[in-house]
């Protein structure tokens, strides 16, 4: 019983490798979502640590080979830019951090 319905859920959502490969991509957005919130409430304060980048760089590397394999131009192109503001914003805090370092 269990089995047939675990084969109707994966026949029905055509759940393959791809498919398990784009779920996890969105994972790594929402994870970095929860660390933000969870450092934020830990400071009291907004904080964005360098790990929300990470993982946005890493989800946003999913999603383009994700959109590659399916020829999906919406999620190619935004992938794509995804990746180069969250590169971009990633080299700021880094530059930002040696910076604070560098002044103490």
């Amino acid at each position: 019983m269990v089995n047939s319905l675990f084969e109707k859920f994966v026949d029905f959502f055509n759940l393959d490798f791809w498919v398990l490969w784009g779920l996890a991509a969105q994972g790594f957005f929402f994870l970095r979502l929860i660390i933000q919130w969870f450092r934020s409430e830990k400071e009291k304060r907004t904080i964005v640590p360098l790990s929300f980048w990470w993982l946005g760089i890493a989800g946003a590397i999913m999603l383009f080979v994700y959109a590659m394999v399916r020829r999906d131009i919406v999620f190619i192109l935004t992938s794509i830019l995804q990746l180069i503001i969250y590169s971009r914003n990633f080299s700021i805090a880094l530059n930002a951090k040696d910076k604070v370092s560098h002044d103490e």
